[in-house]
Order: structure tokens, then C-alpha cells, then sequence
């Protein structure tokens, strides 16, 4: 484990709410989807179960986009706003047999503020240990999705969608492809890189 239990945890469930944009397609179409996702990602206190509450839980998705593309400055603004929006008091706390773990917010807090501050704390830890090179966008051309690399040596390049696969196919047929005499392989294109890579 590179960083604390929770705050990989608040790293992989921020990426994977930001995921739930899919632009076109809503990825988190209703409140049965978002009670699913906190399921999943083992969200726990208040869960109004409302339309009101996926709503806000939705408007927090560009907010922390942001963070995969921001320099660490940016970064920093972000996550400052967003814990004094909250006004957060990080607690050590205790539930569910986990070790004591913070949390800086109650467990009565509505959802989207929650999520908010858990990323928002999970990322300072980030900023705090230098490691924001972390934070990345898939690099499966037209994918942008985001994704957070806790693989020891960094190696991390696709999210968890399936696009490892999907590029390994393409290498694989592009091998093949250039492998029969007269005709060139074309590699797939890369996207832009992070502003702080």
C-alpha cells in the first residue's frame, strides 16, 4: 500500500465518480444507480436517496475533473475550496472493523459534501507527498476517463473500463497487420499529457 487505506479508497471512488460523466450518456441516471456506486465503493453515514441528492452528487463530477488536468497549484485551490466550502474538521474515527481512519466531516453530512471532502483530502495527501503524477487520464485514444496509478512503479496508463485490452488487441493487430510485407502498421494516438507530467 502506498498511502493510507482510506485515502486510496477516497482516490479510486473520486476517479470513479468522475467516471459516471460520460458526457452523452449518464453513467449515474438515477438515484437507484447512485445508491449502487455508494455500494460499491463503500460510502457510508446519511443517504437521503433523492433526486436532490444525485443532482448535487453530479455537479461534484467537473469539480474534481478539474483535478486531473490542474498544475499542483490549481490543484491546491481546489482542494482548499472545497474542505472550507465544508467547512471540515478532520476526526479520527472508527466503523464497519476498519482501523481508525479520518474523516472531516459527520456521518449526518449530506452525501455530495462528503464525497467532496473525502476526495478533497485524499488528494492533499497527494499534493503533501508529491505525488499528484498520479492522477492521469487514460491513455486509450478518445477514452478520457480518468484514473489514479497506486501501482508501485508507476505504470498504471488505462482505466478500468477495459481500454488495457482494447489496446493490447490493437497492438496486437497492428503487429500482425505489419508483419505481412507491403503493408505499414500505424500505431494509435496518444492524448495530450498532464499539465504537471
Amino acid at each position: 500500500m502506498l498511502f493510507a487505506h482510506d485515502t486510496e479508497l477516497a482516490l479510486v471512488a473520486a476517479a470513479a465518480l468522475v467516471n459516471t460523466d460520460g458526457g452523452d450518456e449518464e453513467k449515474l441516471p438515477d438515484v437507484a444507480a447512485l445508491t449502487a456506486f455508494l455500494d460499491t465503493y463503500g460510502w457510508t453515514g446519511r443517504h437521503d436517496g433523492t433526486e436532490a441528492e444525485l443532482r448535487s452528487a453530479r455537479r461534484l463530477r467537473p469539480r474534481l475533473r478539474r483535478v486531473w488536468y490542474e498544475d499542483e497549484d490549481g490543484v491546491v485551490t481546489i482542494v482548499n475550496t472545497l474542505l472550507r466550502e465544508a467547512r471540515a474538521l478532520p476526526q479520527l474515527v472508527k466503523h464497519n472493523d476498519e482501523p481508525y481512519h479520518l474523516h472531516a466531516t459527520p456521518p449526518d453530512a449530506p452525501l455530495a459534501q462528503r464525497m467532496a471532502v473525502e476526495a478533497a483530502m485524499a488528494i492533499a495527501d497527494l499534493v503533501r507527498g508529491g505525488e499528484l503524477s498520479r492522477l492521469r487520464i487514460c491513455d486509450y485514444p478518445g477514452c478520457g476517463n480518468v484514473l489514479v496509478d497506486l501501482s508501485k512503479n508507476r505504470s498504471k496508463r488505462y482505466c478500468d473500463t477495459g481500454c488495457g485490452n482494447r489496446a493490447a488487441v490493437a497492438a496486437y493487430r497492428a503487429r500482425r497487420l505489419h508483419s505481412v510485407p507491403g503493408t505499414p502498421a500505424q500505431p494509435p494516438e496518444s492524448p495530450r499529457p498532464r499539465a504537471d507530467s
